[in-house]
C-alpha cells in the first residue's frame, strides 16, 4: 500500500472524535515572480498534525487541553530522513503525541498510548501534599 492511500486512511480513521488530524504539505513552489515561496509547517514536519484533546489535573477535572499531535505517516519500506527524526524528537520532547505510523492501527496504537495523562506531565513538578 502507498503512503498516500494509508495516510488517508489514518487521517479518516483516526481524525475523529477527540483527535484531529489535517494533511501537512510542505515544500517550495516559484510565485509569477519566479521567488521561492515556502509553504507547510516547517521542513521535517510530519504528514499528519492536529491535536488530541486530554483532560488534566484532578484539581480541573471535565477541563480539555489539546496536545499538539504529529503522525509521519511511511510505508512498509519507508525510512525516516534525519529532519524527521529530529521533528518528531522535538515534538515529543515538548510533551507532545508524536510517532511513525505504516497503517490505521499503529496510528491508533500512538493516540492511545496514554490515554490518562497529558504527555509531558510526568516533568511537571507535583505540589507537596500537607
Amino acid at each position: 500500500m502507498t503512503e498516500q492511500r494509508i495516510q488517508q486512511q489514518i487521517r479518516l480513521s483516526c481524525g475523529t472524535g477527540d483527535t484531529r488530524l489535517f494533511r501537512n504539505n510542505t515544500g517550495v513552489l516559484r510565485d509569477y515572480h519566479g521567488r521561492p515561496v515556502s509553504f507547510g509547517l516547517a521542513k521535517g514536519s510530519a504528514d499528519l498534525i492536529g491535536w488530541t484533546t486530554r483532560e488534566i489535573t484532578p484539581e480541573m477535572v471535565g477541563t480539555k487541553v489539546a496536545v499538539f499531535t504529529s503522525i509521519e505517516v511511511k510505508a512498509a519500506t519507508g525510512r525516516l530522513r534525519p529532519e524527521q527524526r529530529q521533528w518528531l524528537t522535538a515534538v515529543q520532547a515538548a510533551g507532545g503525541i508524536a510517532g511513525v505510523a505504516r497503517s490505521v492501527e499503529e496510528a491508533e496504537q500512538l493516540l492511545t498510548a496514554h490515554p490518562d495523562r497529558v504527555p509531558g506531565a510526568a516533568q511537571q513538578q507535583q505540589p507537596e501534599q500537607p
